[in-house]
């Protein structure tokens, strides 16, 4: 019998799903939904509108279902499986009045003493009075699973990673059991792990095979790396979106606070990540897409410019440079636009090599390859001078959509299987 594999990402928008065969290699159908706003309604209305896009013929073959969602977006259940409250998102950093507070029994420099952490999300609620009414805390994914399981309290090690919960162990710490509120925290799952079948309701509505199984997924950016078909320690996925985002897989674990470095488990390995603000935000700002496209196809890239240029558009970085008060460097400026451009491009290329060559040099894997997603993966001219600065190959990601990764999960893409 053939087997289809659905993948689900819901971002802050809108969602996107991807349904692929048994072979992992051909998407069958993708569809997308759009939100007019970031609440819960919204989302389980993209998931019934992705759901009903589908053709019969696949959803009566779907053997597996998983999930992706925006990193650290919140809500809370009441006993009737309830949402008590707005879901606090990725980006709230309410919980920043209660961080002294959490300092007093998380570990130092841990990676839930962030304003915008799960815990910190938590503890706002928890002196707001609302968890007294609350039996579980759940993920963006986590509820949108829930809608298709029925379980309620069930998360993967990605999305609980933020909550404080210790990948290495795959258990929650003794610091977080003494929590008031620890109840609430969810039973957590590895990434592509069966939770179980469907809910026969939510089958029949949909036509989907009744013993699809719903399986853990993972965070959207964990996803769009996994789509980009990164299977072996030191490779690694640059994204050249409006900052500069990298991500290594490495057999080495490396957490450090003072670059905002921290890593997931994906098996026995680890996806190390660091940020720098210089991205395509900075060439946005002096050329426009058609300068762009233009200009870089006349940049003679065996030749260096020698500008040495740190590309931001305000003072400060933390990756690999942490500086807040780093001044941006875009002078001298040439007459030439191509020169300048070219300046850019390599100032940039440069920064991504400073950033991999820290995470080595905190104990990361060396480099062996990068593959780019993000706008900026279809400049050429870019690519070959960033290969010049990295000295390794750089290729486009084989798929940049975080619904394909989720359907990876989905097919049994096994991240213990990374080696």
């Amino acid at each position: 019998m053939v087997c289809y594999y659905l993948g689900l990402d819901f971002g802050t928008s809108g969602a996107r799903g991807i349904v692929i065969d048994e072979n992992q290699n051909q998407i069958l159908c993708l569809k997308t939904a759009d939100f007019s706003a970031q609440i819960p309604y919204y989302w389980q209305r993209g998931l019934d509108e992705l759901l009903s896009q589908i053709p019969r013929y696949v959803t009566q073959k779907l053997d597996a279902i998983a999930l992706s969602a925006t990193s650290s977006t919140t809500l809370l259940l009441d006993k009737n499986g309830q949402i008590l409250s707005e879901p606090l998102w990725y980006n709230d950093a309410r919980g920043k009045q209660y961080l002294e507070e959490i300092k007093s029994f998380a570990p130092e420099n841990h990676l839930v003493l962030s304003a915008t952490s799960t815990l910190a999300k938590i503890f706002w609620w928890y002196r707001q009075g609302l968890t007294e009414k609350a039996t579980h805390l759940l993920h963006q994914a986590d509820w949108l699973g829930f809608l298709l399981h029925g379980k309620r309290g069930v998360s993967d090690y990605h999305n609980a990673l933020k909550l404080g919960y210790d990948v290495e162990s795959l258990s929650y710490p003794s610091w977080l059991e003494n929590l008031p509120f620890f109840s609430l925290l969810p039973n957590v799952k590895a990434p592509g792990e069966t939770i179980g079948e469907i809910i026969p309701s939510v089958a029949e509505k949909y036509q989907i095979n009744p013993h699809c199984l719903i399986k853990a997924g993972t965070t959207d950016s964990i996803a769009a790396f996994l789509a980009s078909g990164v299977k072996t320690s030191g490779e690694a996925v640059t994204s050249l979106g409006s900052t500069l985002v990298l991500k290594l897989l490495s057999k080495t674990k490396i957490d450090d606070s003072r670059y905002g470095i921290y890593s997931h488990r994906l098996g026995d390995l680890w996806l190390v990540g660091g940020a720098s603000n210089t991205g395509g935000a900075v060439l946005k700002h002096f050329f426009s897409d058609d300068e762009l496209n233009d200009l870089s196809q006349k940049i003679d890239y065996n030749t260096c410019t020698n500008l040495q240029y740190y590309p931001l558009l305000e003072k400060g970085d933390r990756f690999p440079l942490n500086n807040p008060d780093l001044e941006p460097k875009l002078s001298p400026r040439p007459d030439n636009p191509i020169l300048f451009l070219q300046g850019l491009l390599e100032g940039i290329a440069a920064i991504e090599s400073q950033g991999y060559k820290l995470l080595q040099k905190l104990g990361a894997t060396p480099l062996s390859q990068v593959y780019t997603a993000g706008g900026g993966a279809k400049n050429e001219t870019w690519r070959l001078i960033r290969e010049k600065y990295l000295q390794v190959p750089i290729s486009i990601s084989a798929n940049t959509e975080a619904a394909y990764g989720s359907a990876l999960i989905a097919s049994g893409l096994s991240i213990s299987n990374l080696s």
